[in-house]
């Protein structure tokens, strides 16, 4: 899962003890984590409605003794950066970005942090808040902020009275990526795999061509006739082929298909998704237990060529990619030989006839 990139990150860092903030899905947290990770222990707290981040914080206060850190789960850093800001603190993680209007933006005096503001339309800086905090000890007392104009408890109102109080260091990040919408779990996606070093674990027929940065696990089969450029993640109880292409960054998730005659192109394959013959895949993301019939095609190009546009809450947005295709829901089902346009997004459950072009969101 994602959050556990950034565990990785706190861990390799020197991180001494994870704290876990739960709420949805929680069992699925505590059973991938469990007591102990990487040799660190890990405590779960329980933040009972989404109340915003200083709610979340709040939530794990009994846990916390001393100076701490607060990363976003859904966010990746990189370990040298998290480790540089753990020196630094009491600090905040800031990643220059080309439109600053979208994040937090920092104010700095030199490296020191003299103010916060967020999503300003007239940015004093390109300094965006990457949501990656070391706190001193004194604010577990701050964390009962009021609610903002949003109807949130802001972790950014316990950093306003931290930077009055005290001395915040700006922690410049090289590389940082905030994963919240589809295209960006592709970024994710092609960042994680393009660490991966070439590990053939699993069952891969001799007649199977396989090149560049690889992993297939244990429990995995890639079959005769198969193509795979990486890099490339295929995990435990997955099938590739017989004769398919895989390439790009492409996760196909554990006990996922990609089968006879598919190609799948930089995209990601939750667990037990299926792309079962005759069909093509690009740059795409599918849920779990997705289920496409023979001959569903995926277009991932405009034919102006131009950033290919996904509705987010009911607003038409550029994912700033010339090349994606669709967003599959847990569940969706197409029908044989559909036909899925750039940028549409599937429910969860949702059902495709057989032979349907689908230009619109279902």
């Amino acid at each position: 899962p994602l959050v556990a990139h950034t565990v990785d990150a706190a861990v390799g860092a020197g991180a001494d003890e994870i704290i876990l903030v739960v709420g949805y899905e929680a069992e699925s947290v505590r059973a991938y984590f469990g007591g102990e990770y990487a040799g660190v222990p890990v405590t779960y707290a329980v933040q009972e409605r989404q109340a915003g981040t200083a709610d979340a914080v709040r939530a794990a206060r009994a846990h916390l003794d001393g100076p701490f850190a607060v990363l976003n789960g859904d966010n990746l850093y990189e370990e040298s950066a998290v480790a540089d800001l753990f020196d630094a603190g009491p600090a905040v993680g800031a990643h220059r970005v080309a439109d600053p209007t979208s994040y937090g933006v920092l104010s700095t005096d030199g490296d020191t942090i003299t103010d916060v503001v967020e999503k300003p339309p007239d940015p004093p800086t390109n300094l965006a808040n990457t949501g990656a905090y070391v706190f001193p000890a004194a604010a577990r007392e701050w964390l009962d902020v009021p609610e903002s104009e949003r109807g949130e408890h802001e972790i950014t109102d316990v950093l306003d009275r931290v930077v009055d109080e005290y001395r915040v260091s700006a922690v410049e990040l090289d590389r940082w990526l905030d994963v919240g919408r589809p295209w960006e779990l592709l970024a994710a996606n092609e960042w994680k795999l393009g660490e991966l070093d070439r590990d053939l674990r699993g069952e891969v027929h001799p007649d199977a061509d396989i090149r560049g940065p690889i992993v297939v696990e244990e429990g995995a089969t890639v079959d005769a006739g198969v193509v795979i450029e990486g890099p490339a993640l295929v995990r435990d109880g997955a099938s590739v082929g017989p004769n398919a292409y895989v390439r790009g960054a492409t996760l196909v998730g554990e006990n996922a298909k990609v089968g006879h005659s598919v190609e799948v192109k930089n995209s990601v394959l939750m667990a037990g998704a299926s792309v079962g013959h005759l069909s093509y895949v690009g740059d795409s993301v599918l849920g779990r237990d997705v289920n496409f019939g023979a001959g569903t095609n995926v277009a991932n190009l405009r034919h102006d060529d131009q950033p290919v546009k996904l509705t987010v809450k009911g607003d038409r947005v550029s994912t700033g990619r010339r090349k994606f295709g669709v967003v599959a829901g847990d569940e969706a089902k197409t029908g044989i030989n559909t036909s899925l346009n750039a940028g549409v997004k599937l429910s969860e459950g949702v059902g495709i006839p057989p032979g349907e072009p689908v230009l619109r969101d279902r």
